[in-house]
């Protein structure tokens, strides 16, 4: 438009920076090596970020990479969302053409929120899925881009950036596992103040293996001389070199400033003032051409030259000539792909923007807004609704900006940038006092039908007040991670409301209020729930009320299953279908079918959730049909039928995947490794909880249960050290004070279970009594069966000690009365319920033998390997107890076939325990004719067997008292050391990894009498 104008104020000789330059080069080979890397370059204002990258993807150019870069915008960046993103694509989209297009793989609708040049935006999907997805498909197209050319992606001056932007560049670094891809990302290290939002991320990128973070320095004093001798064609004189030397201290930017300066003569020399020294070369401009500038400067970071024609009022030749003057002056700078300028270094714009008048800038605002509403098209369509709502913001006219903040609101919305819609309806919230009333309404009302809201739409009423606008604060607050926020705004929009006269937006908020109070574990959601409940009650049916129901429904789920839920959960079913709420029908559905799994009409239930599963993915529905693949799994784990759990959540997690959607697919799979635990495909558990924990954008809620399964490994294996850390991981699936018994019932088992192998019995009861309290609560019997039955063995298998005996009969009835009254219809429970009932016959001292053949009987058919070894070992035992020739052959076969499963699972502790066992009773494990070995002789006593000496066993028998050290010093007349010494060498000799725990192995493998 201009043609080029040689821009004499800055070198035309790149200095310095070659350890930066070989820093991006080293990236840019591992990059083209299929290895993705990113590279955070910072620095202050003027240090040469912008010159470096500019050299170095001149050089990645003619190696032959492809190149896009993309700014952040100074100002109204929350109205701008993805903003350098979506410049960037829109480069790679003029460079590549038909080769982007191609990688787009048919999801133009989705990825149109970030280049809309692809078409309309599909609207129908949810937010929370959407956004995930929207990510996923854009690390999927940057892949596909980078698989048969280097790609480099740039993203300058990111301390301006939007949340979004941010958020969706933490993903791509760890999204970005292959391809030949590059990014670099620039920002002012200067402007990084302490609570400035990059500072946090620029932590967390750091600690990436593929992230690296430079900080660009200052030029030293060669390095200023030759920027000097380079824009002047000759070496500066030594007095002018110390003189900008010491004023701009060593800043590329500053130098080339001050260097003109001393140059053209300007009047007074050299400013003093930094702000000056920016504004001299402006106001050394005619006046037209100065008014033109400070025009640029209120536009933002870039304006386009129809739009400044407009608000200047410029004939196109005037105006030409005028912005040729000023880029002359190395002012003003006209962009590279399109027909707009913008200010040589931000750092002039700033100055420039920052000497104008109050009354100044909003005319001039006033003017950008006008010219925009009278021609859309003067900016790109992804950026009008912004750009305008700033506009008019900065212009300080409340009824024109209202309507237009909202507006941009609903396209944030739209692009899943809820961070920046909450930022934007903040502001609405800011205007809504001065903006006349009558306007108000209409304006709220217009917003909501362009989709500011959509939870404000079908069903409920939107009369366009002051509760609505909170309404919508609260859902786009919480949405964007604001919690605490969005909590607030909702507790002032019921305040706000007479819920006598609209009982249903109260509802409404209540349930809002629910879900928000049970994410801040504030509360366990029943008072939220219950208030909603009340307020619908006798109302005509609607989609709050379903909505409502459906949430109460889950509540009852969660806390307390049984009849009233299953009709809570019918009502609502019904009423979705009444009044069309299909989304929210297909979650209120699945809940039914889980309370009828657990009610005991398994077939049934089981049908109602097939049917669910069987509805067509759609965008609208994907959340809760993904969701549910896990759901069934885990229900079907629960009442054992673990290779039809693996199967369900296998198709659950793949449909996830394929669907973008990363969260749901780490959730379904570790429902699926659950199941793979209990079938005994260890390794394959392994394999998929690696899988699901290392997937890009999973929730901390997620990573906390996959280490619940983790936990459950580690436990199997008998690495306890492992279990208390993993449990530890769980995190925000446990933590809080208003935990949920899915979670609570699991981590007390696995920490009695812990407990128990230490020979902790006190804290094994201590753990129990707190889960259980009165009992098990209704419907939670798949988790309540597992935890009595370890309840019952750790009685049973610490009943020689002396520390367990005083309260062993208050354990064993409250184990009994937990138990009593919880169902049993499922296979594994009844199997669970026997084995229980065994244990607590061996913990009274009586004889088991009958009820543990009942329990390997009701074992055998069950898909869980190792709890029928456990049945096996436990029976085998009850039989060398009872004693005689047939018990003992008996006992021996079944030790044979426990010992094989535990060995083949890598059950460390099961092993033990079975190997412990035929040692005590002299029962071979292997036959003379089979295996690898000939049976072993008759081994001899217990105490010479283990290698302990008379000594040892006098202080192990001390140390199964609980005797300390001193104590035990002071009784067998030894000093301290030396019993430490003989305690040491007891353990190492049981295997025991602490004190209790040798106490016990010793009460069982019978070294005391």
């Amino acid at each position: 438009m201009l043609g080029l104008v040689h821009d004499s104020h800055t070198s035309p000789l790149f200095i310095g920076r070659e350890t930066e330059l070989a820093a991006l080069g080293d990236a840019l080979a591992h990059a083209g090596a299929g290895e993705p890397r990113a590279l955070f370059v910072g620095g202050e204002a003027g240090v040469g970020k912008t010159r470096l990258v500019q050299e170095f993807l001149g050089r990645a150019a003619e190696e032959g990479a492809v190149v896009a870069v993309g700014g952040c915008v100074e100002s109204g960046a929350d109205a701008l969302p993805y903003h350098p993103v979506s410049t960037a694509l829109r480069s790679l989209r003029r460079t590549l053409g038909p080769q982007l297009d191609a990688a787009v793989d048919g999801h133009e609708g989705e990825l149109a929120r970030l280049l809309p040049e692809l078409g309309a935006m599909d609207r129908d999907r949810p937010e929370a899925d959407g956004r995930a997805r929207l990510f996923e498909l854009t690390a999927r197209l940057l892949e596909r881009l980078a698989t048969d050319r280097t790609l480099v992606l740039v993203l300058e001056d990111l301390h301006w950036a939007d949340r979004s932007t941010r958020e969706l560049l933490s993903y791509l670094l760890r999204a970005l596992t292959g391809g030949r891809l590059l990014l670099v990302a620039t920002y002012r290290a200067d402007d990084l103040h302490r609570r400035h939002p990059l500072r946090p991320a620029l932590a967390e990128y750091e600690r990436l293996r593929t992230v690296t973070r430079l900080e660009l320095p200052r030029f030293g004093r060669a390095e200023v001389r030759r920027q000097l001798a380079a824009i002047d064609g000759e070496a500066p004189p030594e007095q002018v070199l110390e003189r900008v030397f010491a004023r701009s201290g060593g800043n590329a930017f500053f130098v080339e400033e001050l260097a003109c300066s001393i140059r053209e003569g300007s009047p007074g020399g050299i400013s003093d003032s930094l702000r000056d020294l920016l504004l001299v070369r402006a106001e050394a401009l005619p006046d037209a051409v100065q008014r033109v500038v400070r025009t640029v400067a209120q536009g933002g970071s870039e304006v386009e030259f129809r739009l400044l024609a407009a608000v200047t009022g410029l004939a196109e030749d005037e105006l030409v000539e005028t912005l040729r003057t000023a880029v002359g002056a190395a002012v003003l700078r006209p962009c590279e792909e399109s027909e707009s300028f913008r200010f040589r270094h931000a750092l002039m714009r700033e100055a420039v923007a920052g000497d104008l008048l109050p009354g100044e800038r909003s005319r001039l605002s006033r003017r950008y807004a006008e010219a925009l509403e009278a021609d859309p098209a003067l900016v790109r369509p992804g950026e009008r609704a912004g750009r305008l709502a700033r506009y008019w913001f900065e212009a300080r006219d409340p009824a024109r900006a209202l309507p237009a903040v909202l507006a941009a609101a609903a396209a944030a919305r739209g692009r899943h940038a809820f961070a920046e819609q909450h930022h934007l309806l903040e502001q609405a919230l800011e205007l809504w006092d001065d903006t006349p009333e009558e306007l108000r309404g209409e304006t709220m009302r217009q917003a909501v039908a362009d989709g500011l809201c959509p939870a404000l739409g079908p069903g409920m009423p939107v009369p366009g007040d002051f509760v609505d606008l909170l309404a919508a604060l609260t859902v786009a607050a919480r949405l964007s991670g604001e919690g605490e926020r969005a909590l607030a705004l909702c507790k002032r929009a019921l305040r706000e409301l007479d819920e006598d006269a609209e009982p249903l937006r109260a509802a409404w908020l209540w349930t809002e209020r629910y879900q928000l109070t049970r994410d801040l574990s504030r509360s366990d959601g029943w008072e939220e729930i219950a208030r909603a409940e009340e307020l619908v009650k006798g109302l005509p049916p609607s989609v709050v009320h379903a909505d409502v129901l459906t949430h109460a429904a889950h509540w009852y789920v969660v806390h307390r299953p049984g009849p009233k839920a299953i009709e809570i959960a019918e009502q609502a079913v019904e009423l979705c279908a009444a009044t069309g709420a299909e989304v929210t029908g297909l979650t209120a559905r699945h809940t039914l079918a889980w309370l009828t799994i657990h009610a005991g009409d398994v077939e049934a239930g089981l049908e109602q959730a097939r049917a669910v599963l069987d509805r067509e993915l759609e965008p609208g529905n994907a959340h809760v049909l993904l969701r549910g693949h896990g759901n069934l799994a885990t229900a079907l784990h629960g009442i054992g039928r673990y290779a039809e759990a693996v199967a369900t959540a296998e198709k659950g997690s793949a449909l996830a995947e394929r669907h973008g959607l990363p969260d749901i697919a780490s959730f379904v799979d570790g429902n699926r490794a659950e199941s793979l635990i209990q079938l005994g495909r260890w390794a394959e558990a392994d394999d998929v909880l690696e899988r699901a924990d290392t997937r890009r954008g999973v929730s901390a809620r997620v990573r906390g249960q996959l280490a619940e399964q983790r936990a459950e490994l580690a436990l199997a294996r008998g690495a306890y050290d492992e279990v208390g850390r993993w449990i530890e991981e769980t995190g925000g699936a446990t933590a809080g004070p208003y935990p949920e018994p899915q979670h609570t019932l699991p981590m007390a088992r696995l920490a009695l279970v812990v407990a128990a192998a230490d020979g902790r019995i006190l804290d094994a009861r201590s753990l129990l009594e707190t889960a259980v309290g009165e009992g098990i609560a209704p419907g939670h019997h798949r988790y309540g069966w597992p935890l009595l039955y370890e309840a019952a063995a750790a009685e049973a298998r610490v009943r020689g000690l002396a520390v367990a005996a005083p309260g062993r009969a208050a354990a064993v009835r409250r184990i009994r009365a937990a138990g009593e009254g919880q169902p049993t219809f499922a296979p594994l429970w009844a199997a669970l319920a026997l084995m229980t009932e065994a244990e607590l016959l061996v913990a009274e001292g009586r004889d088991a033998v009958e009820r543990w053949e009942e329990a390997v009987a009701a074992a055998e058919p069950l898909e869980c390997p190792a709890l029928l070894a456990t049945a096996r070992w436990r029976c085998a035992e009850a039989l060398v107890t009872r004693g005689g020739a047939g018990p003992r052959e008996a006992a021996g076969e079944l030790l044979r076939q426990a010992g094989a499963v535990a060995r083949e699972l890598g059950a460390a502790p099961l092993e033990k325990e079975i190997t412990a066992l035929a040692g005590r009773a002299r029962i071979p494990l292997r036959q003379a004719d089979g295996g690898t070995g000939a049976a072993p002789a008759p081994p001899p006593a217990p105490a010479e067997e283990l290698g302990l000496t008379p000594r040892e066993r006098d202080v192990l028998r001390l140390v199964a008292a609980g005797r300390s050290n001193r104590r035990i010093a002071e009784e067998l007349f030894i000093s301290p050391k030396t019993a430490s010494v003989h305690v040491s060498n007891i353990l190492s000799k049981l295997g025991a990894s602490g004190r209790g725990e040798a106490a016990a192995l010793a009460h069982r493998l019978g070294v005391f009498d």
